[in-house]
């Protein structure tokens, strides 16, 4: 509640306004337990199967599972460690398109995991394609890449190491090319 003054002078309790509509604000927390400020939202075709292989092939847990009309996932979500990753089917009708569609993906979506070698080991097992082995980077991570088999890009990260930012420039400025 804020304090207004009102032409008498006296003070008189106020419900906060929400930017819409100008209604009461609601007690409801704006952003969910659990939930952090970005949250991916991938696309896919064969999302109810991208979910089981995250699963598998992640550790993912499931939280959400919606099927439309149509039987195909109209929404799902999984946690990986501590964050959530929301996933749909890709639709024409709605303009949302999978990487593989679109023939490629501009986005890479970043995991710290404790084990970077055998989260990509187990993740390849699973049907993940190895698009850049595990390596120690001068960051201070072992750190590799993996494309899943419906065209999303994950760099898989342990940090092993902490580096100043003038060690990680000298280590950039020694790199050939």
């Amino acid at each position: 509640m804020t304090e207004t003054k009102e032409k008498s002078g006296a003070k008189s309790a106020q419900q906060p306004k929400s930017a819409a509509g100008g209604k009461p604000a609601s007690k409801v927390k704006p952003m969910p337990s659990g939930m952090h400020s970005v949250t991916p939202h991938i696309i896919c075709a064969g999302a109810t199967d991208a979910l089981e292989f995250y699963k598998k092939a992640f550790g993912a847990t499931e939280m959400t599972r919606l099927p439309g009309p149509d039987g195909k996932l109209m929404h799902g979500s999984f946690r990986i460690g501590d964050s959530a990753v929301m996933l749909a089917e890709e639709s024409e009708k709605h303009g949302v398109f999978g990487p593989k569609h679109l023939k490629g993906s501009p986005v890479t979506i970043h995991l710290y995991v404790d084990d970077a070698d055998a989260f990509v080991a187990h993740a390849a097992e699973a049907g993940a394609k190895v698009t850049m082995p595990v390596a120690e980077m001068f960051w201070g991570d072992r750190y590799g890449r993996l494309q899943d088999p419906f065209g999303h890009i994950w760099s898989v990260a342990t940090h092993v190491r902490d580096v100043t930012p003038d060690e990680m420039k000298q280590a950039m400025q020694s790199m050939k090319g």
